[in-house]
């Protein structure tokens, strides 16, 4: 796609199965749905005709058994990963940036003239009573925790990270805002470009992601790295199947678009106000036929030069900046009026 990796170009006969645009749907919105409460408040019809959709039943995409959340509205489950097993970090700034951001570690080894460092000791302490296990080593144990890694005198076991069940990320997107924003990510393995993905979303104000469990990198030690604490305050659904988990969000209310290389229409002329979902492909196939056909639009980003396609985690940044740049035009706008009004006055 025109957004992304090389191969991630999506086939040109699979945009017969895309539905149309928000411009035709809305003609007929306008007499079907005139009763909507939305209607009603602000004077335009919804985006979508909800009613013609079967509704999903909500249930959990997840086999694992889940447990309630202890804080923040609304409540929610949280699920364990079943793929990934505890990731090991190594090395001091690693180590000392997770202790500092109160990761749940499993398991500490670290070697005794670090133990009692002035930037370890008062972090260890408070580790331990949350229930990590420290254990003293000699440097030669810890090269074989690390099998000969750059150890530096200490590593850790991160528990596996706790995905949200998706209908409470729904729940918590709308909660948070009345035009909430979230990701889909259609089989990403770059766990780089995962976590670039997910530091952007978070930086720009989106409400949440959706991963699929096959096929594709979980939130890993390296995603956490990358990601930069975004994944502190930034929600993460985790799917058995991404066409299904589309189908709910569409049901919920979200206009879902999909990124692709040609097929789709201009990015800057689309409409991406409102309750949306920006799916993005794989670095190696891009959108698969079967996302493609759950989208309500396919958009392209236009490039100009001689490359025909970006990074993923890039194409995500710049779809994401234009979705919140129509969000704040409005408001910037206002903002200079009333400037204006205030020059005027002072003269």
């Amino acid at each position: 796609m025109a957004n992304q990796n090389p191969s991630s170009d999506a086939s040109s006969d699979a945009s017969g199965q895309i539905k149309s645009g928000k411009s035709s749907d809305r003609q007929g919105e306008n007499k079907k749905l005139s009763h909507s409460t939305n209607s009603q408040k602000n004077g335009k019809p919804p985006r979508k005709n909800y009613h013609s959709r079967k509704p999903q039943p909500k249930h959990s995409h997840h086999s694992e058994e889940t447990q309630p959340k202890q804080h923040g509205y609304p409540k929610s489950k949280l699920v364990s990963s079943t793929e990934e097993e505890s990731d090991l970090i190594y090395g001091r700034h690693s180590v000392l940036a997770a202790l500092q951001n109160q990761h749940q570690l499993n398991r500490v080894w670290i070697i005794s003239q670090l133990r009692y460092d002035p930037r370890f000791h008062s972090l260890l302490v408070q580790a331990k009573a949350n229930g990590t296990v420290i254990d003293e080593v000699a440097p030669k144990r810890l090269s074989q925790i690390t099998k000969g890694g750059n150890h530096q005198g200490v590593a850790a076991q991160i528990a596996p990270y706790q995905y949200i069940d998706l209908n409470d990320l729904i729940d918590k997107a709308k909660w948070a805002t009345e035009q909430p924003v979230l990701l889909a990510c259609d089989g990403i393995n770059d766990p780089q470009n995962l976590g670039a993905i997910i530091r952007t979303a978070e930086a720009l104000g989106a409400q949440g992601l959706v991963i699929p469990q096959r096929r594709a990198v979980g939130v890993t030690s390296t995603v956490m790295k990358v990601a930069a604490g975004a994944l502190e305050t930034f929600p993460i659904a985790r799917v058995v199947n991404l066409s299904n988990a589309l189908e709910q969000l569409k049901a919920a209310g979200f206009w879902i678009y999909g990124t692709a290389a040609g097929t789709g229409k201009l990015l800057h002329k689309v409409d991406l106000t409102g309750s949306v979902v920006l799916v993005i492909g794989s670095e190696g196939n891009g959108l698969s036929l079967r996302s493609q056909s759950c989208c309500d639009m396919l958009v392209s980003i236009p490039l100009q030069g001689k490359t025909p396609s970006l990074n993923a985690s890039i194409a995500t940044a710049m779809v994401l900046y234009e979705t919140y740049r129509q969000r704040w035009s409005d408001l910037l706008y206002l903002d200079t009026n009333s400037n204006e009004q205030i020059v005027k006055q002072e003269k």
